[in-house]
């Protein structure tokens, strides 16, 4: 059992909220999360649309299901009976006190228009995503917070080269495939995983006729991790349009599968007409999705650089669920200057970090970071090399370079 980062931010949502819903994808703890929570009440009901019967009954009569609960219910898996949440609506309008309804959700049900109205106003989400690295190691690491306070970690000893990261990486933070130490295991796990997500949740989202599409898809925007996401290529080397590759994304993100980090630039309209990057969300996952084993990911420089630096991405995500900033997570890339990650702040403050899966770093590797900070003046909090090294060094006014470690030590 491995303490979630998110469950104080359930608890505290459940104290001035009347409905809180724990948003994640399938498998990554939020059933445990939500009846941890729900253990440590008096008298809340406890309910799973997994379950036939009660989902039967759900459907059946929404109106009736919601006003048969006695007291304060957590309902796990909403998202397979949406029009329930028309009548949750009703029910905390007519009764406003906080904490009546706790929900899990393997899909985005916020995404659909009529549960975004009903919901507004009267709901929080929390994202679990699969396991945070700290949560795995049970630091309270978050170095997010910790670079725009301008206070980088200080590491000494860790460990070097590309043995720092491989095996985080090809485990990733899906805890029943983490329990699989046999690599072919964990394949298997993997490839049940996706067929029986698109099978179950997709096709309840979706009636498209080429969901069969969306496999090999995944495995294309794994293939361009690090890279962007340009629907227009994409659609010529798999078959299908444009506007198709684009939905079908959306659905990927909707099953948080797949998180598309927008670009970042100065000014807020030129954000919108740049192409993001589409990553996968977990790196055991896209380990999978590549074919890539231990040895290949520590050999293969096609492939060590790339899943690196998702892998440092997703971390990075994860840690914003929790951090005291608030920022949002970017990449930026401006004719031949670019950036891998970059953080804003709602100050306007910036953190860009580059990921680099070598020990040893050259001066043109924070280039990039030197101009964004003199062009960025005293919003430009800190420039980090992540890479492989041992030990935070300094670079100069603001920048470092970092372990790989610091995003968990």
């Amino acid at each position: 059992m491995f303490a979630r980062r998110a469950h104080p931010s359930v608890t505290a949502a459940l104290e001035d909220t009347r409905v809180v819903m724990i948003l994640g994808a399938r498998q990554v703890g939020k059933s445990t999360l939500a009846e941890e929570v729900a253990m440590q009440e008096r008298g809340r009901q406890i309910l799973s649309f997994d379950t036939a019967a009660t989902r039967e009954a759900a459907e059946r009569d929404p109106k009736g299901f919601v006003a048969g609960l006695s007291g304060p219910a957590l309902i796990d898996e909403v998202q397979r009976v949406p029009d329930i949440l028309l009548e949750i609506k009703h029910a905390v309008d007519q009764d406003q006190r906080p904490g009546r309804f706790l929900l899990t959700g393997s899909a985005n049900v916020f995404t659909a228009p009529k549960v975004r109205d009903a919901l507004t106003g009267r709901a929080e989400f929390i994202r679990l995503w699969p396991l945070a690295q700290t949560e795995i190691e049970r630091t309270a690491t978050n170095l997010v917070d910790a670079l725009f306070a301008g206070d980088p970690p200080q590491i000494r000893g860790a460990p070097v080269g590309r043995e720092a990261f491989v095996a985080r990486v090809a485990a990733g933070g899906y805890p029943q495939a983490r329990r699989r130490a046999d690599p072919k295991r964990r394949r298997a796990w993997f490839s049940s995983y996706v067929e029986s997500l698109i099978e179950r949740d997709l096709r309840d989202l979706a009636s498209a006729q080429k969901l069969v599409e969306v496999p090999r898809l995944l495995r294309l925007i794994a293939s361009r991790a690090g890279g962007l996401y340009v629907p227009g290529s994409i659609s010529q080397r798999i078959g299908l349009d444009a506007k198709t590759v684009k939905s079908y994304v959306q659905l990927l993100e909707t099953v948080f599968l797949v998180r598309v980090l927008p670009a970042w630039r100065p000014g807020l309209g030129a954000r919108e007409v740049a192409h993001g990057k589409a990553c996968v969300v977990d790196s055991g996952l896209l380990a999978h999705l590549l074919n890539a084993s231990e040895r290949r990911i520590s050999e293969d420089d096609q492939i060590s650089g790339p899943i690196l630096e998702s892998f440092a991405a997703m971390e990075l995500l994860r840690q914003l669920e929790w951090s005291e900033v608030g920022a949002g997570l970017y990449h930026y890339r401006r004719g031949r200057q670019e950036i891998d990650l970059l953080l804003e702040s709602p100050e306007q403050e910036v953190v860009a970090l580059e990921v680099k899966a070598a020990a040893t770093i050259r001066a043109g590797d924070w280039v990039a970071l030197e101009r964004l900070r003199d062009d960025r003046g005293s919003s430009f909090k800190a420039g980090v090399v992540l890479h492989t090294g041992d030990q935070t060094l300094p670079l100069g006014d603001r920048l470092w370079a970092l372990p790989i470690s610091a995003l968990w030590a």
